[in-house]
C-alpha cells in the first residue's frame, strides 16, 4: 500500500502547482491597508473632463452668489382700528378682544315672533338682579322680591292654546315652566326696560324710602353692565351674511401710503388667519390713526432648515423621517414637482430673517439691505414689484386685491389680532342644507334646535312631540262608512324640522337663480310650519309682524355635498387675560344628498285607517 504524497501548500500556491486550490477565502476583497484617508478624499482621475462638463453646463458663469452676513430692514406695523360689517356702519375696532369675537358675534334672540324664548338667560338675569338688591336696607326682602316678580312675571303657558305649544308640547320645557312661573322674575324684561326703554329700576316699586331710589337705580345700571360684559354682542349689524352663509367684514389701519382697507369676503368661522383677507381698493373707512414711524433693525440671516432637506456635507448620513424619493408625482402634477425641485435643488439658497411684530399688526416692509461675505451691499425689492406680468410675479405670503387687479401699492401682511385658543361650547343649533333630487328641492334640515329654555334637542324629537301635542288639541274627526278602498292624496307630509327652499329666478333679466325659503303646511291644521332655529329665521322676527321679509340663499352656497351650519357659544381670553364669550355661527362641509320622502298625487290604502 503506497503512502499518499504530501502537498506543500505554500510551495503549491506560489508555483500554482495545484489549480484546484483557490487564492480567495472571502466573499469580498481583502483590504490592503487600514488607512481610509485616501478613499474618503473622493479623488478624481480625470479632472479635465469634469472641468469641461462644468464649462458646458454654464457653471463657470459668475452669479455673485455670496452668502449673506447681515441684513438691515425697515418695517412699519399699524394695528387695525376700524371695523365695518357688510350691512352696517363703520365702528371702532376694540383692542381688548380677539378679532374672531368681533367678526363672529351675533345678537341674542329673546323672542321668536311673539313667542318668548331663551328662558335660561331670562332666569339668570332675574337671579342676578335679586342678588344685587339682597343687601339693600329697605323693606323686608320677601315683600321687595315679590314686587319685582309681580312687575316682571313669567307667565304660565296654557296647555290648551296652540300659540303656547313651544312651551307646552315638550315635557322638559313644560316642567321647567311650571316650576318657575309665578316664583321667579323675568330678568330680561327688566334689562330691556333699563337699556332700550331708558327706564329706571325703581319704576313701579313701592314701599321704598326716597333716599334709596338712587341706590336702586345705580344697581340697575350695574345689571346692564354685567350682562353686556358677560356675553359679547354686536352694537350694530352682525357680520354674518345669511344669503352667503358666511361672515363678511372689513378692517382698516393707517399706513404711510394712507389708510389701508382689508376685506374678509368669505370667512366661515373658526380660526381667522391672514389669508382670509384681501386688499380692498374701494375706498377708505375713515377715522384711522396716523401711521407710526418705521422700525429699523439689523439682524443675522440664518439658512432655512426643514425635515428631509439634503445635507450640505459630502459624507453626512440623512435620516429617513422625510423621504422625498418615495414621492411619485404625475407628469401633470406641477405643484408637487415644483415643491420637490425647491426641496431637493434650491433648498440651500433660502435664508430667513427674524422680525418680531406684535399680534394685530398690519405690517409692511419699506426696505431691505443685505451685506454678503464679500462686503457688498445689495438692495432687495419686493418680489411682486417687478414690471412683468402676473405670471412672472412671485407673491407668496402677500394679499391679493379684491377683483384681482394689481396696483403699484406696497404689499402688506396682516397679523390678525386673533385668539391663540378658543373653547367651543356644545352645539345649540345644527342645520344641514341638503339637496333632494327626488323632490327637486333644497331642504334646511334642523338636526339640532334650541327649546324655549335654551337646551339643545334633536330636531326630530321636537318635531314628534309637537305633532303629538297639536294632534291632541285638534284631533281628526273619525271617518264614516262607506269609504273607498283607496283615497287620493295630493301631497304627503314631512317632519316639521324639514324646511323647504325653492328655486326662484332673480336679477334684472331673471337669469340668475336663488333659493327662497318656503313653508310646509302642518298636517294637523294646515298652518305654515316655521323654523325653530335662528339660522333659518331671517325675516320672520321683525319689529312689526306685518313686515316679514323673504329669505334667500344663493344657489352656489348649497353644492351637491350640501352645507352644515352650527351655532354655539365660544370662550377665550384676550391678550390682557380678560375672558370673552360670544355666540357665533360657523359653516362647514355637508354630508351629501338626502331624501325627504315628499311625494305628490298618489293613492293611499284606507283599509288600515
Amino acid at each position: 500500500m503506497t503512502e499518499p504524497a504530501r502537498i506543500e501548500f505554500p510551495l503549491a500556491l506560489d508555483r500554482r502547482l495545484e489549480p484546484t486550490v483557490g487564492v480567495w477565502n472571502r466573499l469580498e476583497g481583502r483590504p490592503r491597508t487600514a488607512d481610509f484617508g485616501r478613499a474618503l478624499r473622493a479623488e478624481v482621475r480625470d479632472p479635465l473632463w469634469l472641468l469641461t462638463r462644468q464649462w458646458q453646463l454654464g457653471e463657470f458663469r459668475a452669479s455673485d452668489g455670496g452668502s449673506p452676513v447681515t441684513a438691515t430692514y425697515s418695517v412699519a406695523g399699524a394695528p387695525p382700528t376700524r371695523f365695518r360689517p357688510p350691512a352696517g356702519p363703520v365702528e371702532e375696532l376694540a383692542t381688548d378682544r380677539p378679532l374672531e369675537s368681533v367678526a363672529e358675534r351675533r345678537p341674542l334672540q329673546f323672542r321668536f315672533g311673539a313667542d318668548p324664548v331663551c328662558f335660561d338667560l331670562r332666569l339668570a338675569l332675574g337671579h342676578r338682579w335679586l342678588k344685587l338688591i339682597r343687601d339693600l336696607p329697605m323693606s323686608p326682602v320677601e315683600d321687595f322680591r315679590g314686587q319685582y316678580v309681580a312687575a316682571y312675571p313669567i307667565a304660565l303657558p296654557d296647555p290648551e292654546e296652540v300659540r303656547d305649544s313651544p312651551r307646552v308640547a315638550h315635557p322638559q320645557v313644560w316642567a321647567t315652566m311650571q316650576a318657575v312661573a309665578g316664583r321667579h322674575m323675568d330678568g330680561y324684561l327688566l334689562y330691556h326696560r333699563l337699556k332700550y326703554e331708558h327706564g329706571l329700576a325703581s319704576d313701579g316699586i313701592v314701599n321704598v324710602l326716597h333716599i334709596h331710589y338712587e341706590d336702586l337705580n345705580r344697581r340697575g345700571r350695574e345689571l346692564v353692565a354685567w350682562f353686556d360684559a358677560l356675553i359679547d354682542q354686536p352694537q350694530g349689524a352682525p357680520a354674518w351674511d345669511p344669503g352667503r352663509l358666511e361672515h363678511r367684514f372689513s378692517v382698516a389701519a393707517g399706513t404711510a401710503d394712507g389708510e389701508q382697507v382689508l376685506t374678509a369676503p368669505e370667512y366661515p368661522g373658526g380660526e381667522l388667519e391672514w389669508h382670509a383677507f384681501s386688499v380692498d381698493r374701494g375706498g377708505p373707512l375713515g377715522g384711522t390713526a396716523p401711521a407710526p414711524e418705521p422700525l429699523h433693525r439689523t439682524v443675522f440671516p440664518a439658512p432655512v432648515r426643514f425635515s428631509g432637506m439634503p445635507l450640505p456635507r459630502w459624507w453626512a448620513v440623512e435620516d429617513g423621517k422625510t423621504n422625498f424619493a418615495a414621492v411619485r408625482p404625475d407628469s401633470t402634477d406641477l405643484a408637487r414637482l415644483i415643491f420637490l425641485e425647491f426641496a431637493l435643488v434650491y433648498s440651500n439658497d433660502w435664508y430667513q430673517l427674524p422680525c418680531d411684530l406684535p399680534a394685530g399688526t398690519l405690517a409692511s416692509v419699506y426696505g431691505l439691505s443685505v451685506t454678503d461675505v464679500f462686503g457688498e451691499q445689495r438692495w432687495i425689492e419686493p418680489a411682486g414689484s417687478g414690471p412683468g406680468g402676473d405670471r412672472d410675479r412671485w407673491s407668496m405670503f402677500t394679499l391679493d386685491p379684491v377683483g384681482g387687479q394689481r396696483t403699484g401699492a406696497r404689499p402688506v401682511l396682516l397679523l390678525p389680532p386673533g385668539a391663540s385658543k378658543i373653547a367651543d361650547g356644545p352645539v345649540l343649533e345644527e342645520v344641514l342644507l341638503v339637496r333632494d333630487e327626488q323632490a327637486n328641492l333644497v331642504w334646511g334640515l334642523e338636526r339640532t334646535a334650541r327649546t324655549a329654555t335654551g337646551e339643545p334637542r334633536r330636531g326630530s324629537e321636537l318635531s314628534t312631540e309637537s305633532l303629538a301635542h297639536r294632534s291632541r288639541l285638534d284631533p281628526r274627526p273619525p271617518r264614516t262608512d262607506p269609504r273607498a278602498a283607496v283615497a287620493y292624496e295630493a301631497m304627503n307630509s314631512v317632519p316639521e324640522n324639514w324646511i323647504p327652499f325653492i328655486a326662484v329666478h332673480s336679477g334684472e333679466r331673471g337669469r340668475s337663480v336663488r333659493l327662497r325659503r318656503a313653508a310646509m303646511p302642518h298636517p294637523v291644521d294646515g298652518r305654515a310650519v316655521e323654523p325653530r332655529t335662528e339660522l333659518l329665521r331671517p325675516g320672520l322676527d321683525p319689529v312689526a309682524p306685518d313686515r316679514r321679509q323673504a329669505y334667500y340663499v344663493n344657489e352656489e352656497e348649497v353644492p351637491q355635498a350640501g352645507s352644515r351650519l352650527t351655532v354655539a357659544y365660544n370662550r377665550t381670553r384676550g391678550r390682557d387675560g380678560q375672558v370673552v364669550v360670544w355666540l357665533s355661527a360657523r359653516r362647514g362641509a355637508g354630508r351629501g344628498e338626502a331624501a325627504s320622502g315628499l311625494a305628490f298625487d298618489h293613492l293611499v290604502d284606507t283599509s288600515d285607517a
